[in-house]
């Protein structure tokens, strides 16, 4: 495999990862809020959706019902969403498309 096909290869492994990491943060903090428990950060959940598991995570707040009555949480990862989707598109735009 040369570099230029390991690439994708990468990049698809570490947003499945992220992915998976941002469905599981909120599902675990919700436990532990739950239990009286230590909490997860909530630098540490917008931390996980600013490098790449914004959409995981807002799936994951949505179906069960964690951080929905905070409007940091319900604006702030939405507008992350938008901002990876257009820096996605500025990238293939101005830089991948031949």
């Amino acid at each position: 495999m040369t570099a230029e096909n390991i690439l994708p290869v990468i990049l698809w492994i570490y947003l499945g990862v992220i992915s998976i990491v941002g469905f599981i943060l909120p599902a675990v903090d919700k436990i532990k809020a739950q239990q009286g428990k230590w909490r997860i950060s909530e630098k540490s959940l917008f931390t996980v959706s600013l490098i790449g598991g914004s959409v995981a995570m807002y799936i994951s707040m949505r179906l069960f019902h964690h951080k929905t009555k905070h409007k940091r949480f319900m604006i702030g990862i939405p507008v992350i969403i938008v901002l990876q989707l257009a820096a996605v598109f500025a990238v293939w735009y101005f830089l991948l498309q031949k």
